[in-house]
């Protein structure tokens, strides 16, 4: 039962999110801070993702050679400018290829 009630007040909570968006006066929206803010913040929380992602497994951290070169391969490829299928595509080639070599 209480995974349902996490689930409620998260749905709950996410509306509630939306809703402030929609109603927050334009002015506040037009601030140059808040613009910065809104500009610096998925940024942070991607790259957040991307290291608990890469460098953790559980509540441990784990550097594996596969998933580092995988990650490697990633960046090299937003370097190029790469499309964003073809950064997860090089990114996921690398770590399944050197996990199938057994590295």
């Amino acid at each position: 039962m209480s995974v349902w009630i996490a689930v409620i007040a998260t749905g709950l909570g996410c509306y509630a999110l939306k809703l402030g968006g929609l109603v927050t006066p334009r002015r506040m929206l037009d601030d140059p801070r808040v613009r910065r803010f809104t500009e610096l913040v998925p940024v942070a929380l991607l790259t957040a993702l991307i290291a608990v992602q890469a460098l953790a497994d559980g509540r441990t951290l784990e550097l594996d050679a596969a998933r580092l070169a995988g990650l490697g391969a990633a960046v090299a490829a937003l370097l190029l400018r790469a499309p964003f299928l073809v950064v997860l595509v090089a990114a996921a080639g690398v770590a399944a290829g050197l996990r199938l070599l057994g590295l």
